[in-house]
Protein backbone atom coordinates (compact mmCIF):
# COMPACT_ATOMS: atom_id res chain seq x y z
CA UNK A 1 0.00 0.00 0.00
CA UNK A 2 1.19 3.62 -1.07
CA UNK A 3 1.64 5.75 1.55
CA UNK A 4 0.11 9.39 0.63
CA UNK A 5 2.37 11.76 2.41
CA UNK A 6 5.17 12.62 0.44
CA UNK A 7 9.02 12.14 1.08
CA UNK A 8 10.53 15.93 1.22
CA UNK A 9 13.78 16.41 -0.92
CA UNK A 10 16.34 19.29 -0.49
CA UNK A 11 18.80 19.52 -3.74
CA UNK A 12 22.03 21.48 -3.08
CA UNK A 13 23.10 22.52 -6.38
CA UNK A 14 20.65 23.08 -9.40
CA UNK A 15 23.83 23.20 -12.11
CA UNK A 16 23.99 20.44 -14.89
CA UNK A 17 23.55 17.59 -12.82
CA UNK A 18 21.40 18.88 -10.06
CA UNK A 19 18.59 20.15 -12.86
CA UNK A 20 18.32 16.74 -14.46
CA UNK A 21 17.53 15.67 -10.94
CA UNK A 22 14.66 17.66 -10.47
CA UNK A 23 13.79 17.56 -14.15
CA UNK A 24 13.54 13.07 -13.88
CA UNK A 25 11.79 13.79 -10.29
CA UNK A 26 8.92 15.87 -11.77
CA UNK A 27 8.84 13.60 -15.24
CA UNK A 28 8.90 10.48 -13.39
CA UNK A 29 7.39 11.37 -10.64
CA UNK A 30 4.50 8.70 -10.64
CA UNK A 31 7.24 5.63 -11.69
CA UNK A 32 9.42 7.06 -8.60
CA UNK A 33 6.63 7.08 -6.46
CA UNK A 34 5.45 3.30 -7.60
CA UNK A 35 8.78 2.19 -6.43
CA UNK A 36 9.31 3.92 -4.02
CA UNK A 37 6.09 3.37 -2.12
CA UNK A 38 5.84 6.84 -1.35
CA UNK A 39 5.65 10.06 -3.78
CA UNK A 40 8.80 12.33 -3.60
CA UNK A 41 8.31 15.83 -3.35
CA UNK A 42 11.26 18.51 -4.16
CA UNK A 43 11.01 20.86 -0.98
CA UNK A 44 13.48 23.31 -1.99
CA UNK A 45 16.90 24.02 -4.17
CA UNK A 46 19.61 25.73 -3.48
CA UNK A 47 21.24 27.95 -5.70
CA UNK A 48 24.06 30.94 -5.63
CA UNK A 49 21.94 32.95 -8.40
CA UNK A 50 18.54 32.88 -7.77
CA UNK A 51 17.25 35.21 -10.56
CA UNK A 52 18.56 32.62 -12.80
CA UNK A 53 15.24 30.79 -15.03
CA UNK A 54 15.45 27.40 -13.92
CA UNK A 55 12.79 25.33 -16.60
CA UNK A 56 10.18 23.12 -14.49
CA UNK A 57 10.73 24.90 -11.01
CA UNK A 58 9.15 26.51 -9.43
CA UNK A 59 10.66 30.09 -8.49
CA UNK A 60 9.13 29.99 -4.58
CA UNK A 61 11.13 26.11 -3.80
CA UNK A 62 14.68 28.42 -5.19
CA UNK A 63 16.49 30.09 -2.54
CA UNK A 64 20.15 30.95 -1.48
CA UNK A 65 20.10 29.98 2.39
CA UNK A 66 21.38 26.44 1.85
CA UNK A 67 22.53 26.38 5.62
CA UNK A 68 18.18 27.30 6.42
CA UNK A 69 16.93 24.31 3.87
CA UNK A 70 18.98 21.66 5.78
CA UNK A 71 18.40 23.09 9.18
CA UNK A 72 14.02 22.82 8.38
CA UNK A 73 13.45 19.44 10.13
CA UNK A 74 10.72 18.09 7.52
CA UNK A 75 13.66 17.44 5.00
CA UNK A 76 14.09 13.93 4.47
CA UNK A 77 16.77 13.44 2.10
CA UNK A 78 18.81 15.73 0.85
CA UNK A 79 20.67 15.45 -2.23
CA UNK A 80 23.89 17.31 -2.78
CA UNK A 81 25.55 18.43 -6.50
CA UNK A 82 27.44 21.47 -5.71
CA UNK A 83 30.96 19.57 -5.08
CA UNK A 84 34.04 20.81 -3.45
CA UNK A 85 34.81 20.76 0.38
CA UNK A 86 33.12 23.53 1.94
CA UNK A 87 30.00 24.51 2.26
CA UNK A 88 29.39 21.02 1.25
CA UNK A 89 30.87 19.33 4.11
CA UNK A 90 29.36 21.55 6.87
CA UNK A 91 26.11 21.62 4.97
CA UNK A 92 25.59 17.15 4.96
CA UNK A 93 26.97 17.18 8.37
CA UNK A 94 24.08 19.86 9.47
CA UNK A 95 21.49 17.64 7.11
CA UNK A 96 22.18 14.97 9.05
CA UNK A 97 22.35 16.42 12.31
CA UNK A 98 18.43 17.56 11.76
CA UNK A 99 16.62 14.57 10.52
CA UNK A 100 17.67 14.15 6.60
CA UNK A 101 19.92 11.18 4.93
CA UNK A 102 22.12 12.59 2.28
CA UNK A 103 22.96 11.42 -0.90
CA UNK A 104 26.42 13.04 -2.81
CA UNK A 105 28.10 12.93 -6.23
CA UNK A 106 30.49 14.89 -4.13
CA UNK A 107 34.06 12.82 -4.91
CA UNK A 108 36.53 15.42 -3.56
CA UNK A 109 34.73 15.64 -0.55
CA UNK A 110 34.14 11.89 -0.09
CA UNK A 111 37.95 11.32 -0.93
CA UNK A 112 38.90 13.43 1.43
CA UNK A 113 36.40 12.75 4.40
CA UNK A 114 34.32 9.99 3.80
CA UNK A 115 34.98 8.55 7.04
CA UNK A 116 33.96 11.39 9.10
CA UNK A 117 30.78 11.93 7.35
CA UNK A 118 30.08 8.49 7.62
CA UNK A 119 30.53 8.41 11.39
CA UNK A 120 28.27 11.61 11.54
CA UNK A 121 25.56 9.80 9.41
CA UNK A 122 26.07 6.62 11.67
CA UNK A 123 25.68 8.46 14.69
CA UNK A 124 22.18 10.06 13.58
CA UNK A 125 21.28 6.60 11.97
CA UNK A 126 20.72 7.97 8.92
CA UNK A 127 22.26 6.91 4.94
CA UNK A 128 24.92 8.33 3.29
CA UNK A 129 24.90 7.42 -0.77
CA UNK A 130 27.04 8.61 -3.25
CA UNK A 131 26.94 5.96 -6.41
CA UNK A 132 27.40 9.30 -8.87
CA UNK A 133 30.92 10.05 -7.37
CA UNK A 134 32.52 7.62 -9.36
CA UNK A 135 31.83 6.62 -12.85
CA UNK A 136 28.95 8.52 -13.63
CA UNK A 137 26.18 6.22 -14.49
CA UNK A 138 27.42 2.93 -14.27
CA UNK A 139 26.81 1.47 -11.19
CA UNK A 140 29.67 0.24 -9.81
CA UNK A 141 30.00 1.39 -5.73
CA UNK A 142 26.96 -0.55 -5.21
CA UNK A 143 27.79 -3.48 -6.48
CA UNK A 144 31.26 -3.14 -4.74
CA UNK A 145 29.71 -2.98 -0.91
CA UNK A 146 26.40 -4.68 -1.72
CA UNK A 147 27.03 -7.34 -4.58
CA UNK A 148 30.67 -8.34 -3.99
CA UNK A 149 30.51 -7.70 -0.01
CA UNK A 150 30.65 -11.66 -0.15
CA UNK A 151 34.07 -11.99 -2.08
CA UNK A 152 37.43 -10.94 -1.68
CA UNK A 153 38.15 -8.19 -4.39
CA UNK A 154 41.72 -8.40 -5.37
CA UNK A 155 42.03 -5.45 -7.80
CA UNK A 156 40.19 -2.59 -9.11
CA UNK A 157 41.72 -1.21 -12.83
CA UNK A 158 40.15 1.38 -14.51
CA UNK A 159 39.24 4.58 -17.10
CA UNK A 160 37.52 6.88 -14.60
CA UNK A 161 37.83 10.30 -16.24
CA UNK A 162 36.23 10.76 -19.44
CA UNK A 163 37.80 13.79 -20.36
CA UNK A 164 41.55 12.02 -20.41
CA UNK A 165 39.87 8.79 -22.05
CA UNK A 166 38.73 11.44 -25.37
CA UNK A 167 42.06 13.18 -25.16
CA UNK A 168 44.14 9.65 -25.12
CA UNK A 169 41.97 7.86 -27.92
CA UNK A 170 42.41 10.87 -30.15
CA UNK A 171 46.24 10.83 -29.78
CA UNK A 172 45.69 6.89 -30.28
CA UNK A 173 43.46 6.77 -33.28
CA UNK A 174 44.63 9.87 -35.39
CA UNK A 175 47.92 10.82 -34.05
CA UNK A 176 47.12 14.29 -32.99
CA UNK A 177 49.97 15.86 -30.34
CA UNK A 178 48.62 16.26 -26.69
CA UNK A 179 47.46 19.98 -26.82
CA UNK A 180 45.75 19.17 -30.17
CA UNK A 181 43.77 16.69 -28.66
CA UNK A 182 42.91 18.44 -25.54
CA UNK A 183 41.57 21.75 -28.10
CA UNK A 184 39.72 19.02 -29.73
CA UNK A 185 38.36 17.82 -26.34
CA UNK A 186 37.55 21.98 -25.11
CA UNK A 187 35.36 22.63 -28.23
CA UNK A 188 33.38 19.64 -27.91
CA UNK A 189 32.27 20.48 -24.12
CA UNK A 190 34.27 16.99 -22.56
CA UNK A 191 37.03 19.51 -21.23
CA UNK A 192 36.85 22.71 -18.80
CA UNK A 193 38.76 25.55 -19.29
CA UNK A 194 41.29 24.62 -16.57
CA UNK A 195 41.90 21.27 -18.13
CA UNK A 196 43.86 20.64 -14.70
CA UNK A 197 41.67 18.22 -12.30
CA UNK A 198 41.05 16.01 -15.15
CA UNK A 199 44.89 15.98 -16.93
CA UNK A 200 46.91 16.09 -14.19
CA UNK A 201 44.73 12.93 -12.28
CA UNK A 202 43.29 14.85 -9.36
CA UNK A 203 39.99 13.98 -10.61
CA UNK A 204 41.00 10.27 -10.93
CA UNK A 205 42.65 9.90 -7.95
CA UNK A 206 40.04 10.78 -5.92
CA UNK A 207 38.17 8.32 -7.57
CA UNK A 208 40.58 5.99 -6.77
CA UNK A 209 40.31 6.48 -2.87
CA UNK A 210 36.65 5.75 -3.00
CA UNK A 211 36.99 2.73 -5.00
CA UNK A 212 39.96 1.64 -2.83
CA UNK A 213 38.45 1.99 0.41
CA UNK A 214 35.17 0.41 -0.33
CA UNK A 215 36.71 -2.92 -2.03
CA UNK A 216 39.39 -3.46 0.74
CA UNK A 217 37.14 -2.28 3.43
CA UNK A 218 39.78 0.28 4.13
CA UNK A 219 40.06 3.83 4.99
CA UNK A 220 41.83 5.17 1.85
CA UNK A 221 42.65 8.85 1.61
CA UNK A 222 43.51 10.90 -1.07
CA UNK A 223 46.42 11.18 0.05
CA UNK A 224 47.23 8.45 -0.13
CA UNK A 225 47.01 7.68 -3.53
CA UNK A 226 49.85 8.37 -6.07
CA UNK A 227 49.21 10.65 -8.93
CA UNK A 228 50.78 11.05 -11.97
CA UNK A 229 49.06 13.34 -14.82
CA UNK A 230 48.70 12.26 -18.38
CA UNK A 231 50.19 16.06 -19.85
CA UNK A 232 53.52 14.65 -21.07
CA UNK A 233 52.29 11.51 -22.92
CA UNK A 234 53.45 11.99 -26.94
CA UNK A 235 52.75 10.69 -30.06
CA UNK A 236 56.13 8.86 -29.51
CA UNK A 237 54.67 6.82 -26.81
CA UNK A 238 51.91 5.72 -28.69
CA UNK A 239 54.35 4.38 -31.48
CA UNK A 240 56.00 2.64 -29.01
CA UNK A 241 52.72 1.56 -27.76
CA UNK A 242 51.53 -0.13 -30.36
CA UNK A 243 55.02 -1.54 -31.88
CA UNK A 244 54.15 -3.87 -28.26
CA UNK A 245 50.89 -4.06 -29.43
CA UNK A 246 49.60 -1.70 -26.60
CA UNK A 247 47.67 1.51 -26.18
CA UNK A 248 47.66 4.23 -23.17
CA UNK A 249 45.29 4.82 -21.11
CA UNK A 250 45.13 7.15 -17.34
CA UNK A 251 44.23 4.25 -14.91
CA UNK A 252 43.28 4.41 -11.68
CA UNK A 253 44.91 1.00 -10.04
CA UNK A 254 43.66 0.05 -6.90
CA UNK A 255 45.16 -3.52 -5.59
CA UNK A 256 45.98 -5.87 -2.75
CA UNK A 257 49.73 -6.39 -2.31
CA UNK A 258 50.28 -10.16 -3.24
CA UNK A 259 50.90 -11.15 0.47
CA UNK A 260 47.43 -9.76 0.83
CA UNK A 261 48.86 -7.56 4.00
CA UNK A 262 48.57 -4.55 1.93
CA UNK A 263 46.99 -2.01 -0.73
CA UNK A 264 48.27 0.54 -3.33
CA UNK A 265 46.05 3.05 -5.07
CA UNK A 266 47.22 4.85 -7.94
CA UNK A 267 46.40 7.16 -10.87
CA UNK A 268 49.11 7.32 -14.05
CA UNK A 269 49.26 7.17 -17.63
CA UNK A 270 49.91 3.05 -18.93
CA UNK A 271 50.58 0.96 -22.25
CA UNK A 272 47.49 -1.66 -21.88
CA UNK A 273 47.55 -4.69 -24.22
CA UNK A 274 45.09 -4.31 -27.13
CA UNK A 275 43.86 -7.70 -26.12
CA UNK A 276 42.48 -6.30 -22.58
CA UNK A 277 39.14 -5.38 -22.38
CA UNK A 278 39.86 -1.76 -21.24
CA UNK A 279 41.69 -0.64 -24.41
CA UNK A 280 38.39 -0.76 -26.52
CA UNK A 281 37.14 1.84 -24.39
CA UNK A 282 36.91 4.83 -26.95
CA UNK A 283 36.22 8.61 -26.67
CA UNK A 284 34.69 10.29 -23.66
CA UNK A 285 33.48 6.86 -21.71
CA UNK A 286 34.51 5.39 -18.67
CA UNK A 287 34.94 1.62 -17.54
CA UNK A 288 36.20 -0.36 -14.96
CA UNK A 289 37.73 -3.97 -14.53
CA UNK A 290 37.49 -5.79 -11.06
CA UNK A 291 39.37 -8.78 -9.90
CA UNK A 292 38.18 -10.89 -7.23
CA UNK A 293 38.47 -14.27 -6.11
CA UNK A 294 34.85 -16.10 -6.43
CA UNK A 295 33.75 -14.18 -9.52
CA UNK A 296 36.72 -13.71 -11.02
CA UNK A 297 36.91 -10.62 -13.85
CA UNK A 298 34.31 -8.73 -14.26
CA UNK A 299 33.79 -5.62 -15.83
CA UNK A 300 31.70 -2.07 -15.81
CA UNK A 301 31.31 0.38 -18.59
CA UNK A 302 29.05 3.40 -19.76
CA UNK A 303 28.94 7.06 -19.55
CA UNK A 304 31.46 8.61 -16.80
CA UNK A 305 29.78 12.14 -16.86
CA UNK A 306 27.10 14.29 -18.25
CA UNK A 307 23.78 15.81 -16.54
CA UNK A 308 21.86 12.64 -17.79
CA UNK A 309 24.21 9.91 -16.82
CA UNK A 310 25.20 11.39 -13.45
CA UNK A 311 21.31 12.31 -12.37
CA UNK A 312 20.26 8.53 -13.11
CA UNK A 313 22.97 7.03 -10.36
CA UNK A 314 21.88 10.17 -8.13
CA UNK A 315 17.89 9.05 -8.59
CA UNK A 316 18.99 5.49 -8.10
CA UNK A 317 20.29 6.63 -4.75
CA UNK A 318 17.49 8.71 -3.59
CA UNK A 319 15.29 5.79 -4.47
CA UNK A 320 17.26 3.33 -2.12
CA UNK A 321 17.22 5.69 0.45
CA UNK A 322 13.65 6.79 0.11
CA UNK A 323 12.76 2.53 0.51
CA UNK A 324 15.30 2.90 3.99
CA UNK A 325 13.41 6.15 5.22
CA UNK A 326 9.84 3.81 4.98
CA UNK A 327 11.21 0.97 6.29
CA UNK A 328 13.15 2.62 9.27
CA UNK A 329 16.56 0.91 8.45
CA UNK A 330 19.17 2.05 6.96
CA UNK A 331 21.97 0.71 3.57
CA UNK A 332 25.28 -0.35 4.30
CA UNK A 333 27.71 2.69 5.98
CA UNK A 334 31.50 2.46 6.06
CA UNK A 335 33.43 -0.66 5.85
CA UNK A 336 36.79 -0.36 7.18
CA UNK A 337 37.04 -3.31 9.32
CA UNK A 338 40.60 -4.63 7.27
CA UNK A 339 42.39 -1.68 8.40
CA UNK A 340 44.89 -2.63 6.10
CA UNK A 341 47.65 -0.57 5.42
CA UNK A 342 48.09 1.87 2.55
CA UNK A 343 51.61 1.28 0.87
CA UNK A 344 53.25 4.08 -0.98
CA UNK A 345 54.27 3.70 -4.89
CA UNK A 346 57.39 2.34 -4.39
CA UNK A 347 56.24 -0.72 -3.23
CA UNK A 348 54.46 -1.25 -6.10
CA UNK A 349 55.46 -4.36 -8.77
CA UNK A 350 54.91 -3.67 -12.37
CA UNK A 351 56.63 -3.92 -15.72
CA UNK A 352 58.39 -1.35 -17.24
CA UNK A 353 58.64 0.32 -20.58
CA UNK A 354 61.89 2.76 -20.84
CA UNK A 355 62.83 4.85 -24.06
CA UNK A 356 66.98 6.02 -23.62
CA UNK A 357 68.89 8.61 -25.78
CA UNK A 358 72.26 6.87 -26.04
CA UNK A 359 75.62 6.96 -27.86
CA UNK A 360 75.43 4.92 -31.23
CA UNK A 361 78.95 2.73 -30.73
CA UNK A 362 79.75 -0.56 -29.82
CA UNK A 363 79.11 -1.83 -25.39
CA UNK A 364 76.22 0.77 -24.52
CA UNK A 365 73.42 -1.88 -24.82
CA UNK A 366 75.57 -3.98 -22.52
CA UNK A 367 76.17 -1.11 -20.17
CA UNK A 368 72.86 -0.92 -19.77
CA UNK A 369 71.95 -4.24 -19.17
CA UNK A 370 74.70 -4.11 -16.59
CA UNK A 371 73.49 -1.39 -14.23
CA UNK A 372 69.30 -3.67 -14.63
CA UNK A 373 70.91 -6.20 -13.23
CA UNK A 374 73.13 -4.56 -10.73
CA UNK A 375 69.41 -3.61 -9.13
CA UNK A 376 67.84 -6.60 -10.09
CA UNK A 377 65.29 -5.52 -12.60
CA UNK A 378 65.25 -8.44 -15.17
CA UNK A 379 64.73 -7.26 -18.96
CA UNK A 380 62.70 -8.95 -20.93
CA UNK A 381 62.97 -7.25 -24.81
CA UNK A 382 65.61 -4.69 -26.05
CA UNK A 383 65.25 -2.39 -29.19
CA UNK A 384 67.80 -0.39 -30.77
CA UNK A 385 67.81 1.93 -33.48
CA UNK A 386 70.87 4.50 -34.47
CA UNK A 387 71.98 7.07 -36.58
CA UNK A 388 74.60 9.94 -36.73
CA UNK A 389 76.08 8.89 -33.82
CA UNK A 390 73.02 8.97 -31.78
CA UNK A 391 70.40 5.83 -31.14
CA UNK A 392 67.43 5.41 -29.41
CA UNK A 393 67.13 2.07 -26.76
CA UNK A 394 63.80 1.31 -25.83
CA UNK A 395 64.25 -1.65 -22.60
CA UNK A 396 60.66 -3.26 -21.59
CA UNK A 397 61.40 -4.81 -17.91
CA UNK A 398 59.59 -8.16 -16.63
CA UNK A 399 57.75 -7.18 -13.28
CA UNK A 400 59.70 -5.52 -10.65
CA UNK A 401 59.23 -2.57 -8.28
CA UNK A 402 59.08 1.32 -8.30
CA UNK A 403 61.83 1.50 -6.35
CA UNK A 404 64.08 -0.56 -7.83
CA UNK A 405 63.38 0.72 -11.27
CA UNK A 406 63.97 4.17 -9.80
CA UNK A 407 67.46 3.08 -9.05
CA UNK A 408 68.13 1.76 -12.29
CA UNK A 409 67.02 4.89 -13.89
CA UNK A 410 69.11 7.13 -11.58
CA UNK A 411 72.28 4.74 -12.54
CA UNK A 412 70.99 4.89 -16.08
CA UNK A 413 71.66 9.06 -16.16
CA UNK A 414 75.29 8.77 -14.77
CA UNK A 415 76.32 6.42 -17.44
CA UNK A 416 78.31 8.73 -19.85
CA UNK A 417 76.83 6.91 -22.77
CA UNK A 418 73.28 7.99 -21.85
CA UNK A 419 72.51 10.97 -23.82
CA UNK A 420 68.47 10.88 -21.64
CA UNK A 421 65.81 9.17 -20.51
CA UNK A 422 62.77 9.71 -23.41
CA UNK A 423 60.13 8.13 -21.47
CA UNK A 424 59.11 5.75 -18.66
CA UNK A 425 55.84 4.73 -18.99
CA UNK A 426 54.02 1.11 -16.63
CA UNK A 427 52.75 -1.31 -18.33
CA UNK A 428 49.50 -2.59 -16.86
CA UNK A 429 46.43 -5.37 -17.64
CA UNK A 430 49.08 -8.12 -17.94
Amino acid sequence: MMRTRPLKVALLGCGVVGSEVARIMTTHADDLAARIGAPVELAGVAVRRPSKVREGIPQELVTTDATALVKRGDIDVVVEVIGGIEPARSLITTAFEHGASVVSANKALLAQDGAALHAVAGQHGKDLYYEAAVAGAIPLIRPLRESLAGDKVNRVLGIVNGTTNFILDKMDSTGAGYQEALDEATALGYAEADPTADVEGFDAAAKAAILAGIAFHTRVRLDDVYREGMTEVTASDFASAKNMGCTIKLLAICERAEDGRSVTARVHPAMIPLTHPLASVRGAYNAVFVESDASGQLMFYGPGAGGAPTASAVLGDLVAVCRNRLSGTTGPGESAYAALPVSGMGEVVTRYHISLDVADKPGVLAQVATVFAEHGVSIDTVRQQGKDGEASLVVVTHRASDAALGGTVEALRKLDTVRGVASIMRVEGE
